[in-house]
């Protein structure tokens, strides 16, 4: 089963090879990892996505708020986040169809970023299903590239996982 683990670490060299290298070192697979800073330019949030039932997942996240840069973790319920993931797909498509893909991005609510005379690079940015959706719609076409961001995610409504009282 699919966890959201949210971490407030702090922004400076190292931190992610030191998390990474905590799954690797466990035999902990991560499906999805995304690092930005916070409001906070001193503090970068991790959101990490794991496959693994609950008492492998409280493992991961005692582990890792046993490491010295870790500020905070928490687990996140999927049923309970806003959760987005960007895409963008480079798909090979001549005029003929060309008018296929372009519907296929306006139903899912894509933007055409770049069109070529022999490609059109779609932007997704959605709830990670749909962006797989999105990736399978177009898997008939010829699809050249594709690069995912990983899941981002925050809790809906006033929880949070800031450190500050």
């Amino acid at each position: 089963m699919k966890q959201i683990l949210s971490a407030l670490v702090e922004n400076r060299s190292g931190v992610l090879a030191r998390i990474s290298g905590l799954f690797a070192r466990r035999g902990f697979n991560i499906d999805s990892l995304a690092v930005g800073e916070t409001e906070d330019p001193t503090i970068s949030r991790m959101t990490i996505v794991v496959d693994g039932d609950d008492s492998v997942v409280e493992q991961v996240e005692k582990q890792l708020n046993k490491l010295v840069d870790v500020i905070k973790v928490k687990r996140l319920d999927t049923a309970a986040t806003t959760r987005r993931e960007l895409l963008l797909i480079k798909v090979a498509v001549g005029a003929q169809k060309r008018g296929e893909v372009i519907d296929i991005a306006r139903v899912m609510d894509a933007k055409i970023v770049d069109i070529s005379a022999t490609t059109l690079t779609i932007e997704l940015c959605d709830r990670p299903e749909r962006v797989t959706l999105m990736t399978d719609l177009l898997s008939p076409y010829k699809v050249r590239e594709v690069a995912r961001t990983g899941t981002v995610a925050l809790e809906k409504g006033a929880g949070d996982i800031n450190y500050r009282p």
